[in-house]
């Protein structure tokens, strides 16, 4: 009845049936039907209408009197809100990890700021997975896809993982040539992964290892420190030890395998529309992780 209640609205401004479905975008049969049935809910007739004369009843008058501020303050609102969803100026809140911001995405966020200053970005780094509702953020990067309903996830890149040590380590134990050499060394794991799903690169076959970690450590920073410091294999994302790899600090073990592909996702409230704000940033995340993909495949 609401819709039928701003149609009548805008019926009486137009002075015209046809003018009001030109206006709104909808067939004259439409109106006259939807106009018809506000009558009949009423109970009252509201308008005279002939071929020459259009003329509000008592009624009609009372009624369009009764609800044409309310009207006219919602499309205003309604302006201005497609206004702000439309603009670039303005506050953009994102909550996404901190490991993978302060590594792969670091020169992602800096030239993102660059690109668009009008943007007042609020980004909320944690590595805990934060109530996107709660938190009133506009949208949120997450590793992995999430288990909720009530939200919109997009798919925007991923990253590689692979098995990883330090040349001193290597140089002091036998260097793994096959998946169960690795029951003979010390491993480096996460409380996040309790196994690692292996791919072997050329054949596709996989395989499950449950290994028994020397240590457990829940920051992959870390991580990627200690197994740099000579104590261990570990399982590492390609983001966070890419310039230990390229510096020579970390190298490569049991190369013909590979990790998990850690799938990266944007994700935003269902039945929240997007600001061009938030539209932005996911599309220029997406086109950095695109690139970053490319340089992947070449290097791993």
């Amino acid at each position: 009845m609401i819709d039928d209640i701003f149609l009548f609205v805008n019926i009486v401004q137009q002075q015209s049936l046809a003018k009001a479905a030109a206006k709104l975008g909808v067939p004259a049969a439409t109106v006259s039907r939807r106009l018809k049935y506000l009558e009949e809910q009423v109970g009252n007739k509201l308008i005279h209408r002939s071929a020459r004369a259009f003329t509000l009843t008592s009624q009609g008058d009372i009624f369009y009197n009764a609800y044409v501020d309310i009207v006219e303050q919602f499309e205003a609102r309604q302006q201005q809100l497609e206004k702000q969803m439309g603009s670039l100026e303005g506050p953009l809140k994102v909550l996404a990890p901190s490991n993978i911001s302060t590594s792969l995405l670091r020169p992602m966020w800096s030239s993102f700021i660059d690109k668009y200053p009008q943007i007042k970005l609020d980004l909320n780094l944690n590595n805990d997975t934060q109530d996107l509702p709660a938190s009133q953020a506009d949208i949120a990067l997450r590793i992995g896809p999430q288990a909720s309903s009530a939200l919109y996830q997009k798919r925007v890149g991923s990253i590689q993982t692979l098995l990883v040590a330090s040349a001193a380590y290597l140089a002091n134990n036998p260097v793994p040539e096959q998946l169960s050499d690795l029951t003979n060394h010390r491993l480096i794991g996460t409380h996040h992964i309790s196994h690692w799903q292996m791919t072997h690169r050329k054949t596709g076959k996989q395989q499950a290892l449950r290994p028994k970690f020397s240590c457990l450590i829940n920051d992959v920073k870390l991580i990627t420190q200690l197994a740099s410091d000579g104590l261990g294999i570990a399982l590492l994302p390609y983001s966070e030890i890419q310039h230990s790899l390229e510096a020579g600090k970390l190298i490569k073990v049991l190369p013909q395998w590979q990790g998990p592909v850690r799938d990266i996702y944007m994700l935003w409230p269902s039945g929240k529309l997007l600001s061009h704000r938030a539209i932005c940033l996911r599309d220029f995340i997406e086109h950095f992780l695109q690139n970053e993909l490319i340089i992947q495949q070449h290097v791993c």
